[in-house]
């Protein structure tokens, strides 16, 4: 890995980083894999702060960090390196490859815009008689760095030797499959899927629907739930935090660990905090969970004020 290419490495581990943890989850995630921790970092940013952490450790090390985030196939260091340049994923989203046939793939690029509300990254694959040496690239990247695949199944997909061999690639790796049907029933090995029927629904209802699945199954649940916390707390715009606390208050079930991660993660978002309108959702949404609400700033208690001169 020559250094370019560990510095791209390096900023894909911190941005995954700091999407999900608070500095002191990193730090303990670092003293795991024996990476250094400075406990007076003279930044506040938590991307910086991993990547001159990491910069000090081997490349072994480092590999096997960005394997165990889902960045790159660490098995072997050639397809690590080659990994390392793929960057259709959002960093920090869920992961989804969207299998569909050539015919449907406008529908399914607006599929993708939907999705991506629900902190979803979605990788539409093209179904293509020969595809080129460089495309077969891409959709191997895809195909080895997804959380999950949906296939949109239709007339023509069975047929299709690409979609098929997509499926085969999720049945071998044991992710997640979730078939859409459009047409065409789940078959072979994934026909013990009921699948979404899609015939009838709107393309955000459908986007539902997969987000829906996601947070239900025990293969994506944490993974879907820690990437809509750190779609949050990452939020460009207030506007866009409230759209992903209103989704958050739609579930049922979220474990309390995460949901106390996230306040951390919010208070380290001066952005949000000096939002009054934030905070009044995500209070009201964390006390729906019965999580204690985020209290910004110190507020002296009524015997703290007997001893103030009137």
């Amino acid at each position: 890995m020559n250094g370019l290419e560990k510095i791209k490495l390096l900023d894909k581990i911190a941005i995954e980083l700091q999407s999900s943890m608070t500095f002191s989850d990193i730090d303990n995630y670092f003293r795991g894999h024996g990476v250094p921790t400075q406990d007076s970092y003279p930044h506040n940013s938590k991307r910086s702060y991993a990547k001159d952490m990491l910069a000090m450790v081997d490349e072994n090390k480092i590999f096997t960090i960005a394997g165990e985030l889902g960045l790159v196939d660490a098995s072997n260091l050639t397809d690590a390196l080659q990994q390392v340049d793929v960057g259709f994923w959002k960093p920090g989203h869920f992961r989804l490859f969207l299998s569909h046939l050539a015919s449907f793939k406008i529908q399914t690029s607006h599929l993708q815009t939907a999705l991506r509300k629900f902190a979803i990254s979605s990788f539409v694959a093209h179904e293509d008689i020969e595809p080129t040496k460089e495309w077969q690239n891409e959709i191997e990247a895809g195909l080895k760095t997804m959380d999950a695949l949906a296939a949109i199944l239709m007339p023509g997909f069975q047929e299709s030797k690409w979609c098929d061999q997509e499926i085969g690639v999720a049945i071998g790796r044991d992710v997640l499959i979730i078939p859409i049907r459009k047409g065409l029933d789940p078959y072979g090995f994934i026909g013990k899927y009921q699948g979404i029927q899609a015939n009838g629904k709107t393309i955000g209802e459908v986007a539902e629907a997969i987000f829906g699945t996601l947070v239900k199954s025990p293969k994506t649940k944490n993974k879907i739930l820690l990437s809509l916390a750190g779609a949050v707390s990452n939020a460009n715009s207030v506007e866009e935090a409230i759209e992903k606390i209103s989704i958050f208050k739609t579930l049922e079930g979220i474990p309390i660990s995460i949901l106390d991660n996230l306040k951390q993660q919010v208070m380290e978002n001066q952005h949000l905090i000096e939002s009054k309108e934030f905070l009044r959702d995500f209070n009201s949404m964390l006390y729906k969970f019965n999580v204690q609400k985020l209290v910004v700033g110190k507020i002296k208690t009524e015997t703290e004020w007997d001893d103030i001169p009137f």
